[in-house]
């Protein structure tokens, strides 16, 4: 059984950063990729990033590209996004998700998925 937690969540303000960070409680028997996702009040849940495991090949959502980075410790099942230059529309609850087969980062068919972690960023 794959458990992930987030963490690293807060209040913060406009151009402020924030750095969160996704544990596997327990290791996938193949993990291909890892993902953040967001979802606002109101809105539909958001690709934020993706990064593939064995590669690090990374992909960005358009509205995250140039500030947030995606990255991970290979060694401890963690994946984290350093989150930069921060606005108000990054307000969410942002979630991690992790894909144990080959499939595309940006879709929502992740086999396991943690709680998420909000994060609110003031005008």
């Amino acid at each position: 059984q794959v458990q992930l937690v987030e963490s690293g969540g807060g209040l913060v303000q406009t151009g402020g950063s924030l750095r969160l960070s996704c544990a596997v409680s327990r290791g996938a028997f193949s993990l291909n990729a890892m993902g953040w996702f967001r979802q606002a009040p109101g809105k539909e849940r958001e690709f934020v990033a993706g990064i593939r495991w064995s590669t690090g090949i990374l992909l960005y959502g358009q509205s995250v590209k140039g500030r947030f980075t995606i990255s991970r410790d290979i060694a401890k099942n963690t994946v984290y996004l350093q989150m930069n230059n921060l606005k108000p529309e990054d307000t969410a609850v942002y979630s991690c998700a992790l894909r144990e087969r080959l499939g595309s980062l940006q879709t929502y068919d992740y086999d396991y998925w943690g709680q998420g972690t909000q994060v609110t960023v003031s005008a």
